[in-house]
């Protein structure tokens, strides 16, 4: 890990007087991410500055600036209150003067190598996060804050913020939308009119997301078996989890994309996979997750022999499975704000034979698996199966699972805080959650990046099998 140097600690509140006391409940949509462990983002921009301009011109302005964007957004400055006992609802509480722990610290590590896209131990950069503390008990039961910020300064070369915070508050969204405000804020010299417009607020009222089926009592039900007595946020894993493995970033240019597309068209036409009357939905959400599906399967195969070189092949019966999210702001036959604040997601699982995955048609199957699934949210079956969603995320899936974090849908790297373009952003909590990350591409031509953590071997043969699907499906 790199060597940082913490300066000092800041509470940052809204301005005082300015956010009622407000308690919101948790929907359905959040009760599941209770169970999730902290959503941890780092930000990276070039900053040529020296230290003594950063305290005097840009650090205050900083401060400002949250504090005025956490006007809007006073959830993330909030607590999360856990009653002790079912079948009590948690909820997010804010009180006049709660505020947000901002870390201001300082690296001498080289910057160019954490905005960089090649494979390094991941936990080099897991000091440029700050630490939620643990939840304290209360009358009311345990109560912890939700969100950390920790700005790091790379003198004269860049500066990092970096982001933890409790699914459970907001899904990948609302927190874009949170980030962005604070960005455009502080660009603006700390106007905070230029987020002020009703299609930038968000919007907080949850009692607009609506539970005819009453999946609320079945995932609260569910969560308190899960929890027990005196439950707690889930923490952030130790890093001695993630001591051996690697992190790299992997980019998909929209001519690969959209070679990849016409490749998986062919082959389902070839195999007969594809119809007027069942047409395949190829997003570049759906080919892109269906190639690194099958590249991360194969390369866990090759984990797996690693490990035990003495082993058969693992069995082809087995199930790999597959999990992502589908925003339903727009998808449930009623109306909820695009800025609604809180989460929207539905869950999505998937599974199919690992030797289906790993035979000859594996990447037109997989694509199909997804394409299917991605439509039938999209055409009027979201939450199908959502009475589940908890169940399903406490089955041992052992190593056979990947999900997805992000979407290039939330263009991250237009997050402007005036310094030039984002040089680069890394979804941090995706060394233990067994996800890859997805966003745009930061060169803005339409294509993906893709975060992923394998151990070093894995990582070895995901970029054998990354770089010879290139050519396969890009030739010469």
């Amino acid at each position: 890990m790199m060597e940082i140097k913490i300066l000092r600690r800041h509470d940052v509140s809204p301005p005082a007087n300015s956010v009622p006391a407000t308690a919101l409940p948790f929907t359905f949509f959040d009760i599941p991410w209770l169970l999730c462990c902290p959503m941890q983002r780092l930000f990276f921009y070039d900053y040529p500055q020296s230290p003594p301009s950063f305290a005097q011109t840009t650090l205050p302005l900083l401060l400002r600036s949250l504090s005025l964007c956490l006007r809007r957004f006073f959830p993330f400055a909030g607590s999360i209150v856990l009653p002790l006992a079912p079948p009590q609802k948690p909820y997010i509480l804010y009180s006049d003067g709660d505020s947000l722990s901002l870390i201001v610290a300082e690296s001498s590590h080289d910057f160019a190598e954490l905005v960089s896209d090649e494979p390094r131990d991941a936990t080099l950069i897991h000091p440029l996060l700050p630490q939620l503390p643990p939840p304290r008990a209360s009358d009311r039961g345990r109560v912890g804050p939700l969100m950390a910020v920790q700005v790091t300064l790379f003198p004269n070369k860049g500066i990092c913020i970096g982001a933890q915070f409790l699914h459970v508050a907001a899904d990948g969204r609302s927190f874009n939308h949170f980030m962005k405000s604070w960005a455009s804020i502080h660009k603006s010299e700390g106007d905070p009119t230029c987020v002020e417009s009703d299609d930038l607020s968000p919007f907080h009222d949850r009692g607009v997301i609506k539970d005819p089926n009453g999946l609320e009592p079945i995932l609260l039900k569910d969560w308190w078996s899960c929890v027990g007595p005196s439950p707690s946020p889930s923490p952030s894993p130790a890093l001695l989890a993630i001591a051996d493995k690697v992190r790299a970033t992997f980019v998909l240019r929209k001519a690969h994309i959209d070679r990849l597309k016409e490749k998986i068209l062919s082959q389902l036409k070839n195999d007969g996979l594809n119809s007027e009357l069942d047409p395949i939905h190829l997003s570049t959400f759906v080919v892109t997750c269906a190639f690194i599906w099958i590249c991360i399967t194969k390369s866990k195969d090759e984990e797996h022999r690693h490990r035990d070189q003495s082993s058969l092949e693992r069995g082809n019966d087995e199930l790999c499975y597959f999990i992502f999210v589908a925003d339903c702001r727009d998808r449930l036959g009623y109306s909820i704000p695009s800025t609604y604040f809180g989460n929207c997601l539905d869950i999505c699982f998937l599974s199919e034979k690992r030797s289906f995955l790993l035979g000859k048609s594996g990447l037109q199957l997989a694509a199909r698996a997804i394409g299917r699934k991605a439509k039938e949210v999209g055409t009027g079956a979201a939450l199908r199966g959502a009475e589940s969603w908890i169940r399903k995320f406490k089955i041992d899936y052992n190593d056979n699972i990947v999900s997805v974090a992000g979407s290039s849908r939330q263009k991250v790297y237009d997050t402007d805080f005036g310094w030039g373009r984002l040089r680069k952003s890394h979804m941090v909590h995706i060394d233990v959650s067994s996800a890859i990350s997805l966003a745009d591409s930061r060169d803005g031509d339409g294509g993906m990046e893709i975060g992923l953590t394998l151990t070093r071997v894995g990582m070895d043969k995901f970029t054998s099998l990354f770089e010879k699907g290139l050519e396969s499906f890009m030739p010469l």
